[in-house]
């Protein structure tokens, strides 16, 4: 079986250790921890590994955030991988500092990479893990808060929370969504 897993965040330094970049700092972690590599090609950083006998596509989209649904649609077209097998790591401000939430559905909730990938995928109905930033920030400061790095005390409880990440997305590919939101969720 083959499943997909796309990182949301923005390439470039300026960026790399965001809020808005969890999704490719989970990504990354994964990768590094199964031995794998990321490589430049068509839209996105791509790596690959397997888990239980499970062929794992992960993608970094190199379109930044506001045009994640070109690459996650190019390699799910490309490597004719099934929806319910695509799995998005996003940011999420309503959920508080690093809880962690798997859904097989739902709103974007104002995100906008989320916004686009409904938009090109055409439905909300696939799944996503979403990982808490937190809403500490000003009204009409939402895009300064997303764009900023993790204050000290975040950065250190960050590592916890990404390998629970990583355990949340082994396990959706090992055992489905609705068995890994019940034992995670």
């Amino acid at each position: 079986m083959k499943y997909l897993v796309v990182g949301l965040g923005n390439i470039g330094a300026e960026y790399e250790l965001t809020r808005h970049n969890i999704g490719f700092l989970i990504l990354d972690k994964l990768a590094e921890d199964r031995g794998s590599e990321f490589l430049l090609e068509k839209l996105a950083f791509r790596s690959a590994i397997k888990y239980k006998g499970r062929q794992i596509h992960l993608i970094k989209p190199t379109t930044y955030m506001n045009l994640s649904g070109k690459a996650a649609n190019y390699w799910q077209q490309q490597l004719k991988i099934p929806l319910e097998n695509t799995l998005i790591v996003t940011d999420d401000v309503a959920l508080p500092f690093g809880t962690l939430r798997m859904r097989s559905k739902g709103s974007n909730a104002g995100h906008n990479g989320l916004k686009h990938i409904e938009a090109t995928l055409g439905t909300t109905q696939y799944p996503r893990l979403r990982f808490g930033i937190g809403d500490n920030y000003h009204k009409g400061h939402q895009v300064d808060y997303v764009l900023s790095r993790f204050t000290n005390q975040e950065f250190e409880a960050l590592p916890q929370h990404i390998d629970k990440s990583l355990e949340m997305i082994l396990s959706f590919c090992a055992v489905g969504i609705d068995r890994t939101m019940n034992l995670f969720n």
